[in-house]
């Protein structure tokens, strides 16, 4: 192994340097311009679809003087019978860093993170998206002007978007973050358990319930991700009815008149969230979307370091 810094997930990172990216993510929002990957060769690897995420990684290379390399579903030779350990070697001997969605386990991640010296950043896996943990943090210290202290209710199904939130928002101090997930789909435990640790050693509290009974008031954000996550499939078939009353809509603002709404995108109007909300005044995720270059650029230059 060489000098490469991964991420792979948001607990790969020190407290200073999620908080570094997160300032850095503000910096291109805010119009910083830079070079400071010039000569790096970038690889982007999506094994499923992807708009927001694919692009943001692909134009944030470019912009930040890299050269881009991208491979679709069907590119590679795992599709032939490679395995991904050659695969993962190959592409380290050509690569300095190789930007993947998987949807499948992260292990995988890990695999190619071995295989020599090539930074490896999970843009989503089963497990975890942890680049959109960082947008989101991005958003949030951009709207608010910080992300301590902050009090979120997140909606919906505890995916891999849910899980980076928690594993991310509970590193800042003060924070408050509230799940409400329908019954059989929650955040895994292990991830709870390991955000409920880092709420103790923070100052902050996560909680998870599986009704929306006795909502929080007084809220910054109100977050929901769409129902049906990228790559993967529902066990039963009526999941749509568990999940009808986890619905974003306007009665969640009563109590909550000046709390910001934000979605990973993409949206499915009618569903997760209504139209009244996606495309109202408390709406900033296409801001939130847009912040997925800059966080992506940050992430990236994180990573280059110095430019080994």
């Amino acid at each position: 192994m060489g000098s490469a810094r991964h991420l792979i997930s948001i607990t790969d990172l020190t407290d200073d340097e999620l908080r570094g990216i997160v300032a850095r993510g503000v910096e291109f929002a805010s119009g910083e311009r830079a070079k400071t990957l010039d000569g790096a060769v970038v690889g982007v690897y999506f094994r499923r679809t992807s708009t927001r995420t694919r692009t943001a990684f692909t134009a944030g290379a470019l912009r930040l003087g890299a050269q881009a390399v991208t491979f679709g579903p069907g590119d590679l030779q795992t599709n032939t019978g490679e395995t991904s350990e050659d695969t993962g070697r190959v592409l380290a001997g050509m690569l300095d860093l190789l930007v993947a969605r998987t949807a499948d386990a992260t292990a995988e991640l890990r695999t190619w993170a071995a295989a020599g010296d090539m930074s490896v950043v999970n843009a989503m896996s089963a497990e975890e998206h942890p680049t959109q943990a960082l947008t989101d943090l991005t958003t949030l210290q951009r709207h608010f002007g910080r992300v301590d202290g902050l009090r979120l209710l997140y909606v919906g199904e505890g995916n891999n978007s849910a899980a980076a939130l928690a594993l991310a928002l509970t590193r800042f101090p003060g924070t408050e973050l509230e799940l409400r997930t329908p019954p059989g789909y929650g955040v895994a435990p292990e991830v709870l358990a390991r955000a409920a640790e880092q709420a103790v050693r923070s100052g902050a509290k996560v909680s998870e319930r599986h009704d929306m009974s006795a909502l929080p008031a007084d809220l910054d954000a109100v977050y929901t991700t769409r129902w049906q996550t990228t790559g993967t499939s529902k066990p039963t078939e009526d999941w749509r009815e568990v999940f009808a009353p986890f619905q974003v809509t306007r009665a969640l603002w009563e109590s909550s008149p000046k709390a910001a709404f934000l979605h990973d995108l993409p949206a499915h109007r009618g569903e997760e969230v209504t139209a009244e909300v996606l495309d109202g005044p408390a709406s900033i995720a296409f801001t939130q979307a847009t912040h997925k270059l800059h966080s992506a650029m940050a992430v990236l230059e994180w990573c280059w370091a110095d430019g080994r």
